[in-house]
């Protein structure tokens, strides 16, 4: 998965202005890179958990042949999904999960199937 570094700035952007609670939105792929990044709202408005609020028309992405991932932000934890992220997988089981943590900077890809977490390749 190819994130290129304009939409790394939007990511670290929208996280650093939702501190102190995590960020989160969608990201839209097309042939595994990142074309834009979509913010949403973190319901939960947590420092340690997100509920992914968006507008139900970016759903429809995938109808016009995007892959969505998942982003977050992890406010002072490694880029690793947590046990709230493993739990609360949701929809979001077995496509692309985007952590970036805000206190290294490092984003990290993954993807969550049946609680097992495997890391995806991101460049």
């Amino acid at each position: 998965m190819v994130i290129p570094t304009e939409i790394r700035a939007q990511l670290r952007a929208h996280a650093r202005a939702e501190e102190p609670n995590e960020a989160c939105g969608l990201v839209a792929l097309r042939d595994g890179t990142a074309e834009r990044y979509i913010p949403a709202r973190n319901a939960a408005a947590s420092p340690y958990r997100f509920e992914l609020e968006t507008e139900p028309e970016n759903w429809f992405l995938e109808d016009d042949g995007y892959e969505l991932a998942v982003f977050h932000s992890h406010v002072s934890s490694a880029p690793r999904p947590s046990r709230t992220d493993v739990e609360n997988i949701g929809l979001w089981q077995d496509r692309p999960y985007l952590i970036l943590s805000l206190g290294t900077g490092e984003l990290a890809a993954w993807q969550i199937t049946d609680g097992e977490i495997s890391p995806l390749s991101l460049s």
